[in-house]
């Protein structure tokens, strides 16, 4: 049976946007490939640090969109999504033990208890906005002389395979999205301000307001420029200042 045309769209695009979503209250931040959460996937980003430390479901008052980053092809924002995940674990398993520590008082030196560790650990949006910063980076410089060498062995061995018959095997080279660099990737964000939680962004990226529904965030721009607002005000409208970094910034007032 064919496949309809929007079916086919959304496939072929599926990981060219990235959507942060934020608790306002705990801090925490979800990643998604589409534009709305469902409770099945995305509590399972969630872990467990305690009691009440992962709701049953996702409310709609408590998570709001952070950012939208747009990435020109596919394979990078699939690329980008997988080292989010990464770190991401890295500061839930891999922290340094002076963040749970209390550090004055009379329990000098002792662990915070467990839901003083639990809160600590939830904020992840600081860590989370470095980590795309840090992301980003690393596909600006590209693959390390390692990864390149890994990358050649397993062509040769995807050749050697093909010519014996095994047509079915890829060539394409699994370095792509990291070749690819940043250009064109742009960071629409709820809160422009909210970048200067990292060091410093990549020059070619562009940093732009988002605009949002009530509780989703912002369709992604389709040809021509246009764009589904619902009705909200362009947080692009207003000027903003630029993040730190030396990043390019669309601040432009619309028509």
């Amino acid at each position: 049976m064919a496949m309809t045309q929007p079916l086919a769209k959304q496939i072929a695009e599926h990981g060219t946007q990235i959507y942060f979503y934020n608790n306002i209250r705990t801090n925490q931040v979800i990643y998604s490939l589409t534009r709305t959460l469902d409770n099945h996937h995305s509590l399972k980003q969630l872990p467990f640090l305690g009691k009440k430390t992962v709701p049953a479901r996702l409310r709609k008052d408590l998570w709001h969109p952070l950012c939208l980053v747009e990435f020109p092809r596919p394979s990078q924002g699939l690329l980008a999504y997988r080292r989010l995940r990464e770190f991401r674990r890295l500061h839930e398993t891999s922290y340094p033990l002076s963040l749970i520590t209390q550090t004055e008082g009379p329990h000098k030196g002792q662990l915070h208890s467990t839901k003083k560790r639990g809160k600590i650990l939830m904020d992840q949006k600081a860590n989370s906005i470095a980590d795309l910063a840090e992301v980003l980076r690393l596909q600006q410089e590209g693959p390390s002389e390692k990864t390149i060498e890994a990358a050649e062995k397993r062509l040769k061995r995807v050749t050697m395979l093909k010519d014996r018959g095994k047509k079915s095997m890829s060539r394409r080279d699994p370095q792509e999205p990291e070749k690819a660099g940043v250009e064109g990737v742009t960071i629409r964000w709820a809160n422009l301000l909210d970048a200067d939680f990292a060091r410093q962004w990549p020059e070619p990226v562009i940093h732009d307001g988002l605009t949002r529904h009530r509780y989703t965030a912002v369709l992604p721009q389709v040809e021509g420029g246009t764009e589904t607002t619902g009705g909200a005000q362009a947080m692009s409208d207003i000027p903003i200042p630029l993040p730190s970094g030396g990043s390019k910034a669309v601040n432009e007032l619309r028509a």
